[in-house]
């Protein structure tokens, strides 16, 4: 028969045991193993607190107490335990000989992409001339893509954006000539802005991608001229290249403009003598441009009788291939830090 005097000797050697067993344990999961193994709910000590129902009532506090003291001599060990290997822990740490005339580990800052930093700098140039950026959606409505700049739903000139179509009447647009349309229902002349922005065409080759970044212009007030648009494009070319390039206009046609035109402009890197970016020629394409037709005015409530404009569009990558000899226009979206890391 289980006494008192006995059960709080056997919960004493308990205690002591547990001693024993932490006393070569340097794994904090083995020392947290060994108390669950005597403090668990199927622990050592709660296996022999069973036997407390068989005592007298009055004697049941006094090995309550006891039982308590070994729970609290068995957690102080662990806690003490527990320190005693952060303490060692420590102590290798500084232990360790660091050099400290070593150079630190650099840290790379990152930077603007390159088409980022191109797209600004465009702005940045056409702002000195009054030209406000404007943007607008890049799905959009058909009326807004096509129609409203003179190219109903019969036109040839729709074969040549390669047009991505959500539905009949939505499309990925193809130019941001969009926002013009929109920028013009909104307010009336004098107009002077860019719309930079992505623009999809089903095209893929090494100077082509299925979405780009355009930046187009458009002004539109009373005596504006041809002569107008060429000074706008000479002081760009010029700033964006960092030198006096000439530029040359070659007829094109483009339904929502009268008269249209291609821009060239002297190579920037032969400066006109030939060399093997402009095929020899001396000169290299950067878009087109023209005066706005009549018919867009009348799309979008502009009396085109007393209000005239122009308009123009080029390719960012492109602009940004011929400052810096890109050849191919997938490494501005590749990713590669290589490419990314010389801008």
């Amino acid at each position: 028969m289980t006494t008192t005097l006995a059960l709080v000797a056997e919960l004493e050697q308990l205690g002591s045991e547990f001693d024993g067993v932490i006393a070569p344990l340097v794994d904090e999961q083995a020392i947290r193993a060994a108390q669950a193994q005597f403090l668990g709910k199927k622990g050592r000590v709660s296996e022999a607190m069973k036997a407390l129902g068989k005592l007298p009532p009055a004697d049941r506090p006094t090995v309550g107490a006891a039982a308590n003291r070994v729970k609290d001599a068995i957690t102080a060990a662990v806690d003490r335990k527990l320190g005693e290997l952060v303490a060692a822990a420590r102590a290798a740490d500084l232990a360790r000989t660091i050099d400290v005339t070593l150079p630190g580990r650099p840290h790379h800052s990152g930077h603007l992409h390159l088409l980022t930093q191109v797209r600004l700098e465009a702005q940045a140039i056409f702002a000195e001339l009054g030209f406000a950026v404007a943007e607008g959606p890049q799905i959009e409505t058909d009326w807004h893509t096509f129609e409203a700049l003179a190219i109903p739903k019969d036109h040839p000139a729709r074969d040549m954006q390669d047009t991505f179509y959500l539905s009949d009447e939505i499309v990925l647009r193809t130019h941001t000539s969009p926002v013009q349309i929109r920028t013009m229902q909104a307010q009336r002349p004098p107009i002077r802005i860019i719309a930079p922005g992505q623009v999809y065409r089903r095209d893929d080759d090494p100077t082509h991608s299925p979405m780009f970044t355009q930046i187009e212009g458009l002004c539109v007030d009373e005596n504006i001229s041809f002569a107008d648009l060429k000074g706008t494009l000479v002081h760009f070319v010029s700033r964006f290249f960092g030198k006096s390039l000439a530029i040359r206009f070659r007829p094109s046609y483009f339904p929502f403009v009268e008269p249209g035109a291609e821009v060239d402009m002297a190579c920037s890197f032969c400066e006109g003598r030939g060399c093997r970016v402009c095929k020899q020629t001396g000169w290299v394409e950067i878009g087109g441009s023209g005066m706005v037709d009549p018919d867009v005015f009348a799309h979008v409530d502009i009396d085109s009788e007393r209000y005239t404009g122009f308009a123009f569009g080029m390719g960012l990558e492109r602009m940004a291939m011929l400052r810096h000899g890109v050849n191919d226009i997938k490494y501005y979206y590749e990713g590669d830090l290589r490419f990314l890391g010389q801008f």
